[in-house]
Formats: C-alpha cells, sequence, structure tokens
C-alpha cells in the first residue's frame, strides 16, 4: 500500500508539523487570511537542487544566494540539522515534501519563504524503473498588492521509458494552477533531458500558460546538451535573472528578480 503523501513544516520554536493535501476548492476566495511575502513589490526567487548537501560550501553558497529572497525552492534537501536551523533562522517557514527516507534524514523538495504559506498541498510520484519517489509541493502566499501567488517547487521524475509517467506527474499540477487566478512560479530540475520531454514540458507550460524565464548567460546544468533546471511564471514581470556557477552541488543555482505589481486595468 502506498504511503500518504504529506509535508512537513519547520518553523523556529515550534516542533516539526506533517501537513497533508490541501482540497482544491481551496484555492476559491476563502483561503484564510495571511500576512504578506515583504517587499513582494520586488520578489527575489532562487531555485537550487541541492544535492541532499553532499558537498562542501553548501551553506555558504545557500547564505550568500538567497538571504535576501523572499522564496528558496531546493530540490533533493536533506533534512540535516544544518539545513533545519538555517531554513529556521532565516525564513519564516519551510515546507519539505519527503520523496524517500536516507539513513538519516529524508530528503526532497522543499520551499523557503518569508511569509506563512496560506495553502499547502505535497505531491509525490514513483520513479518506474528504480522504484524511488520524486516530490512536488505547491504554495499559495499573499502578496502585498493582494494577489495571491502559487509557487510550485518540482523535482521531476528521472528515469522512465516514455513520457507517460512524467506528464502523469505534471497532470496535477496542472490542475492546480488551472484553478488558481493570481500570479504563478513554477520551478525546479525538470529532469528534461530529452527531447520528448522538453516538448512535454513545454507543451504543459504553454497550455497553462506559463512563460519562460531566459538567462541572458546560461550556465544551467546540463544532460545530452539540454538544461534541466527552469523557472516559468505567469502574470509577473521578469526584471533580472542570473545562474551562479559553483562546485557547491551538482546543479548550479537560479536566481530571479520578478516586478510583482498589479497590473493596470483600462
Amino acid at each position: 500500500m502506498r504511503k500518504k503523501t504529506y509535508a512537513m513544516r519547520y518553523v523556529a520554536g515550534q516542533p516539526a508539523e506533517q501537513i497533508f493535501p490541501g482540497v482544491l476548492a481551496h484555492l476559491g476566495p476563502d483561503l484564510p487570511p495571511g500576512a504578506a511575502l515583504p517587499n513582494s513589490n520586488t520578489l527575489r526567487v532562487m531555485v537550487w537542487n541541492i544535492f541532499k548537501q553532499q558537498r562542501a560550501d553548501w551553506l555558504s553558497v545557500l547564505r550568500d544566494y538567497g538571504k535576501d529572497a523572499q522564496l528558496v525552492l531546493l530540490q533533493e534537501a536533506q533534512t540535516t540539522p544544518e539545513l533545519i536551523r538555517f531554513a529556521t533562522s532565516n525564513f519564516l517557514a519551510a515546507d519539505q515534501v519527503p520523496a524517500f527516507m536516507l539513513p538519516q534524514h529524508p530528503s526532497g523538495v522543499m520551499t523557503l519563504s518569508a511569509a506563512h504559506p496560506v495553502y499547502c498541498c505535497p505531491l509525490r510520484e514513483r520513479e518506474p524503473l528504480l522504484r524511488l519517489s520524486k516530490s512536488a509541493l505547491v504554495t499559495v502566499y499573499p502578496l502585498l498588492d493582494g494577489r495571491l501567488l502559487m509557487v510550485v517547487n518540482i523535482h521531476a521524475v528521472n528515469f522512465s521509458i516514455g513520457i507517460d509517467v512524467y506528464s502523469k506527474q505534471l497532470d496535477p499540477i496542472g490542475e492546480q494552477i488551472a484553478n488558481h487566478k493570481g500570479p504563478v512560479i513554477m520551478a525546479g530540475d525538470f529532469n528534461a533531458w530529452s527531447k520528448q520531454r522538453i516538448n512535454a514540458l513545454f507543451g504543459f507550460a504553454g497550455n497553462i500558460q506559463l512563460e519562460e524565464v531566459r538567462f541572458p548567460s546560461d550556465y544551467r546544468k546540463r544532460a545530452f546538451g539540454r538544461p534541466l533546471d527552469f523557472i516559468f511564471y505567469r502574470d509577473l514581470s521578469v526584471t533580472n535573472a542570473s545562474v551562479m556557477e559553483t562546485r557547491a552541488s551538482d546543479h548550479n543555482p537560479l536566481r530571479v528578480e520578478f516586478m510583482a505589481s498589479k497590473p493596470l486595468t483600462l
């Protein structure tokens, strides 16, 4: 029997809390009120597959490159004491979906945020060949302009024949985004290493009106010549985007700055 999917929420001074999947109906106007992401007229986001913190200097890179971000989206984040200490010392909330258990600490996507999410939906999909799980996390945050920002943090399945399982993992995310009326950020390690996967990913993003963030100096991790990490967005404007070269992981962290001002209506 498959284990129930849940997220673990880490907040300074409080015990870790299990969060079970939200209900799509909760994406309507009845979402509970919450404090907005601070300074969210200019929204800074970091995205990084942190490689389970196996390499030296991961903490200094995370600290230096993510220090003034309101959102940090990590993949392969292992819940070591050092990471939890950094997350709870610098952000109001850290939500992780345990994808699979390592000898000491679970690993999966983790979203660090400068405000508490008003909605949280963890998702998992099992690799068909290795039988290991990959995870995704959908969270929603109020912005200063009154809109609700949906954030999707994903680590896509890697080893599969064809794209059936790959598309199956994206489908519930598309349903979540389709039911959301405000701005969206979808980012992470999409493992889009084949032409089939790239076509499926961009077809998916196009169907839900997401645009791709472009990087002027593109140092993203590649496999078979194709980038693995992406940031997509809707109803926001990109003002800056960069990729940092580092040896602190097998992926390079992405950084994007959005202008989140509400568009004028004529």
